[in-house]
């Protein structure tokens, strides 16, 4: 297996991409910790994923505060003995004209991306230090390469626009501590987080006008992003850091 024996660490671990990804790190042998606010849907998740409990842990937190990041951690060190990998997921997204952003807008998407990818590095690569070496894989986002008109999201990009630049900072200032920092780019992928602002029926109907702005025809699922961010973990891309991977079924290709 992959990852056996290996410690990750997820955000956003509960829903979505994240759900998905804690799934197929498991399923390699690794042992998960799951981060984000709602505690009842983390412990769904974790009692889904691993009934026995054994492989897979929670802490329910904001990740936008310092302290939830050390927790996160602790958890993994005193319950795995490590941390070995760990992948920053969180994410917000609600379309909005550029001058309707209010101030909280934006420091929420800031909080949640932003300092939702510096604070968990902060925390982590100490412990990765400790074992040699690491991989650290951002989920980033294609809206952050490219504007897309339909849904504007000024915010939204600048932040993830943040999280890239850090993916490419601490690939650099780490690279001698052999801990390897990537990033995926999403471009429509089928997840909760439309959820959070359109209506069940809403998603139904809109969802699917997306499937021919990808060049491939469809739009992503959360196991298209796992896939790509278990490769970026694993040894197999052993000589890969300071990439942004975009896994948006070519709709960056035309850029070039």
């Amino acid at each position: 297996m992959l990852f056996n024996n290996k410690v990750v660490i997820i955000t956003g671990g509960g829903t979505g991409i994240g759900k998905a990804t804690a799934k197929r790190f498991m399923q390699e042998g690794a042992k998960v910790v799951i981060n984000g606010r709602r505690e009842n849907i983390l412990k769904e998740t974790a009692k889904e994923l691993d009934p026995s409990g054994e492989n897979i842990m929670y802490v329910a937190g904001d990740i936008s505060v310092k302290s939830t990041s050390a927790m996160l951690v602790k958890k993994a060190v005193d319950t795995f003995g490590g941390v070995d990998i760990l992948v920053c997921n969180t994410g917000i997204f609600n379309p909005t004209g550029f001058l309707e952003h209010n101030e909280s807008d934006l420091n929420n998407y800031l909080d949640v991306i932003v300092k939702g990818t510096f604070y968990p590095s902060q925390e982590v690569i100490p412990e990765m230090k400790k074992r040699g070496g690491g991989a650290i894989v951002n989920t980033g986002s294609m809206w952050a390469i490219q504007s897309v008109e339909a849904t504007p999201s000024a915010a939204y990009s600048a932040a993830m626009a943040g999280r890239h630049a850090l993916t490419r900072n601490l690939a650099v200032e780490f690279a001698k501590d052999n801990i390897r920092v990537n990033a995926v780019a999403p471009a429509v992928v089928e997840t909760p987080i439309y959820n959070t602002f359109m209506s069940e029926e809403e998603v139904a109907q809109v969802l699917p006008t997306f499937n021919d702005f990808h060049p491939l025809g469809r739009n992503g699922q959360p196991i298209d992003v796992a896939e790509a961010i278990l490769y970026l973990a694993s040894d197999k891309a052993s000589f890969l850091t300071g990439v942004v991977l975009p896994i948006d079924g070519g709709v960056t290709a035309r850029l070039r």
